[in-house]
């Protein structure tokens, strides 16, 4: 991993970090209540499992064991108990309860995935030094006694990073995945293509890694004609892939892909000219940064691509929900193109504009028929084809308006949301996306459900989502330094709901301690 960039918080190896308080859980759990005493671990210690919580004890398992060395073998009568129990059905598909006593310890939960829930809070519980990747003797791994009942207000709670302007190699994601964990988001919104790098194999067409997956070089600043001069590229193998989604189960993290179009496909228009609206022309992958006017066709071997590009990402993504970008695509070319001009004639449509509706309509109906559920960026909350998911970014007024209109709701306002604009206007504050802050307040005030949705708008509002483009990410410090500690708020708003800022920066405060024993170079 590169150097932490400017004003990042990190610690020395050797560093003993101070545990949190107790109380300093991220998210807030909905109910909890601490008590006098706590429960220790010991080098015998021995877990009960219940038929169908195994991943739980083994998730428990791998991540203390760096820290603590505590092996935690199964044992009839073993004090700290993972129960799965079908009979719970007030805490839903995410919710555990958690029940620590100074001899037991016990962990309930409807599903697998409220236990992988239950796990990550124990985690917290422990001292911060348990989270640590290296063995921390000498530590008393206590936890303090409480009774707690936790529910997430919302079932969408995500965070997407770019890997297609600067890719990230396999063993970073996994680490990012790991810390999404830990904070209880539950989908990993992974952008794989754009016009400045195609991240994923694709058998059918295997130039769009070979070509697409690389650029010459990359632009310096927001605009202008400095460049570095360095080629950048990377694409993943469908087994890493396939390793990641695993590893996300695991932890009970949700991989979506996103495969961008119409437009951001530079990249897959470089590998292959003749799917765009000029066959003729030579292209490279895009070396800038913005909206690039070169957009994919409308001829019927565009959408024979389409498809058989989803049909390889389905085979290695099981997500229910799958993104194909769809916003920012200019028509510049459709206007000037005779076949889009035919195909306007063809369809009966008003204009070369309205075949941005009709793409996305035909793309949408391939995905439902094969039991998938699209999901597209919507600039003004009205322009989506009916079934979609709708990941409304532009203004706060769009999540409404797409609601309203029937769809479900990803509420990912850029000005509270977007992790690539600057944390601070300070003149130490390292290059972000122009135009803007995002600070931790900003955050944290993000109310996902507007206050003026009625409760059947209310209820389409799936949840948030934290993005993080990477024109200004280029390493996986940087990453950490944008993400943390804004996706701390993100998570709480999601889990729990608004707090009140003292409630929360408190909190913050203690759980600053975890992040430090991960090693997170994290703003201050």
């Amino acid at each position: 991993m590169s150097p932490p960039p400017r004003s990042a918080t990190t610690l020395p190896e050797t560093a003993v970090t101070p545990s949190p308080p107790r109380t300093a859980l991220v998210p807030r759990p909905a109910k909890a209540r601490f008590k006098a005493g706590h429960f220790t671990f010991g080098t015998d210690t021995r877990l009960r499992v219940t038929a169908g919580a195994e991943p739980a004890a083994e998730l428990l398992r791998t991540l203390l064991a760096p820290a603590t060395g505590l092996r935690l073998p199964p044992a009839a009568d073993g004090p700290v108990v993972l129960a799965l129990d079908t009979a719970l059905t007030g805490l839903g598909s995410e919710g555990y309860g958690l029940t620590i006593g100074p001899r037991s310890v016990l962990l309930r939960a409807r599903t697998v995935t409220g236990l992988l829930r239950g796990v990550q809070t124990l985690r917290q519980l422990l001292p911060a030094q348990a989270l640590a990747a290296t063995p921390r003797p000498g530590v008393p791994w206590t936890l303090p006694c409480a009774d707690i009942t936790d529910v997430p207000r919302l079932p969408w709670r995500g965070a997407m990073l770019d890997v297609a302007r600067h890719f990230q190699p396999l063993p970073y994601l996994l680490r990012y995945v790991d810390l999404l964990a830990l904070h209880k988001i539950n989908v990993f919104h992974l952008h794989l293509t754009d016009d400045q790098g195609w991240r994923m194999p694709v058998s059918a067409y295997p130039k769009l890694t070979e070509i697409g997956g690389h650029r010459r070089r990359t632009i310096r600043g927001p605009s202008g004609d400095h460049h570095d001069g360095t080629p950048h590229g990377g694409a993943y193998t469908r087994a890493e892939l396939g390793r990641l989604v695993a590893h996300a189960a695991a932890r009970g993290v949700t991989v979506m892909p996103e495969i961008e179009m119409p437009g951001h496909s530079r990249a897959a228009l470089a590998a292959y000219p003749h799917l765009g609206n000029r066959p003729e022309r030579a292209l490279d992958v895009w070396t800038r940064w913005g909206v690039c006017d070169t957009i994919l066709g409308v001829h019927e071997e565009v959408l024979d691509f389409c498809r058989t590009v989803l049909e390889e990402v389905m085979d290695v993504f099981p997500s229910q929900h799958l993104h194909i970008g769809g916003d920012e695509c200019p028509t510049t070319e459709w206007e000037r193109s005779p076949a889009a001009a035919g195909r306007v004639r063809s369809e009966g449509l008003a204009g070369p504009a309205a075949l941005h509706g009709w793409f996305l309509t035909r793309v949408g109906a391939f995905l439902s028929r094969q039991g998938r559920r699209p999901v597209a960026w919507a600039e003004t909350g009205t322009e989506l084809p009916p079934g979609f998911t709708a990941m409304a970014w532009r203004d706060p007024e769009h999540a409404l308006h797409a609601a309203r209109h029937g769809h479900d709701v990803i509420n990912s306002y850029h000005r509270a949301t977007y992790l690539d604009y600057p944390q601070s206007p300070g003149p130490d504050e390292p290059p972000g996306q122009p135009g803007g802050v995002v600070g931790l307040r900003d955050v944290h005030g993000h109310d996902p459900v507007p206050a003026a949705a009625s409760p059947q708008t209310a209820a389409r509002i799936l949840g948030t989502q934290a993005h993080l483009w990477t024109e200004y990410a280029a390493t996986p410090a940087r990453i950490e330094y944008l993400t943390y500690p804004r996706l701390c708020a993100l998570a709480d708003a999601g889990w729990t709901g608004p707090t009140p800022w003292a409630d929360f920066s408190s909190r913050l405060a203690g759980h600053t301690a975890r992040l430090d024993a991960l090693r997170v170079a994290r703003h201050p």
